[in-house]
């Protein structure tokens, strides 16, 4: 039986997925490494064993190298979700993208070879559902999205340890999560955002994946045997058909509060200067974020890929729609 490690075992995606390893039964519980940052005496430590007592917990952060190679000693399949610190994806004070190596990719590195290190054979890289090719309809190697430069660094950086045979690699491109959606409708507040009109630079169709759909599928793909997955990028996204872009978005948020909604598209410029100075956003992360719309414009979300399609079907699974997301999460706040 293949041994398991998901780092961000605590996080959003990361817990999905070793919660879907459990539920479903996909492998024995022994066979699972639990990776966080945390230390032995946290409560996230404790909240992971509760998950299960047979589960193993270790200890592993992007800071300390030698943390992780001794985490992933034994380890033949690692899913490696990618870091949250988005800031070191910002620029620098002179307004200049972070050269190769100095984005987010840095944390990734590290992984990645403590990895090879500890002679891991397959890693599989959560990366992000930005790309899509609409011409070739498959993942492109390009993005007009900020927040998709540092996982196509990493991707090409896996690749290229593919291709000198150190280990075997999947990329999945996770569908972008129906959560999300306060980020991206201008960092909206489900409870206490009074906005009738939300000013964006951009605006295109998404198709919006819930994160427990995307833990099933993340755990039906590492049960499968290597050799399905190997080499391979592809999305877990769901279908053009039930995509919805951030005016339909609004417009469903404001069915739910019972106010309506509505976004205005405005120059980057204007965009800027609002977030900026009307919502004391950070400069650095707007600029960074405010590309994402960009992208949005040439469809790079608007993906056609069935395999979560596929994988929540063998699983029994039905996908939780960004409607129903909506709707629980404003009636929540």
């Amino acid at each position: 039986m293949a041994t398991i490690a998901i780092t961000g075992a605590s996080g959003k995606l990361g817990n999905a997925t070793l919660t879907a390893l459990l539920a479903h039964n996909l492998t024995p519980p022994s066979s699972i490494i639990a990776l966080t940052s945390s230390q032995p005496d946290s409560s996230t430590w404790a909240r992971l064993s509760t998950q299960s007592k047979d589960i193993q917990i270790r200890h592993a952060a992007f800071e300390d190298p030698a943390s992780y190679e001794t985490a992933l000693r034994g380890v033949d399949k690692f899913f490696l979700v990618s870091t949250p610190h988005i800031a070191l994806d910002f620029e620098d004070e002179n307004g200049n993208e972070k050269p190769e190596g100095q984005g987010r990719e840095a944390h990734h590195r590290v992984a990645i070879d403590a990895a090879v290190r500890a002679g891991v054979k397959h890693i599989y890289y959560s990366s992000l559902a930005f790309g899509w090719d609409k011409e070739s309809k498959k993942p492109g190697s390009k993005s007009k999205a900020g927040v998709m430069r540092a996982h196509l660094r990493t991707e090409a950086y896996l690749a290229q340890l593919q291709k000198e045979g150190k280990l075997k690699v999947t990329i999945i491109r996770e569908g972008l999560y129906n959560e999300s959606w306060p980020l991206y409708l201008g960092y909206f507040d489900p409870g206490n955002d009074d906005r009738s009109v939300v000013p964006l630079a951009g605006d295109g169709k998404i198709c919006w994946t819930a994160i427990s759909d995307l833990g099933v599928a993340n755990a039906a793909v590492l049960v499968a045997p290597s050799e399905e997955y190997e080499g391979k990028t592809f999305y877990l996204s769901t279908r053009p058909e039930g995509a919805k872009s951030m005016k339909e978005i609004a417009e469903l948020v404001g069915k739910a509060r019972g106010k309506e909604v509505g976004v205005k598209i405005v120059r980057k410029e204007e965009h800027e200067k609002y977030y900026v100075q009307e919502r004391a956003k950070d400069r650095r992360a707007v600029r960074w974020w405010m590309s994402t719309y960009e992208a949005l414009e040439d469809g790079e979300c608007l993906i056609d890929d069935p395999t979560l399609e596929r994988l929540l079907s063998g699983a029994g699974v039905k996908p939780t729609t960004v409607e129903e997301t909506i709707s629980k999460m404003v009636k929540k706040a």
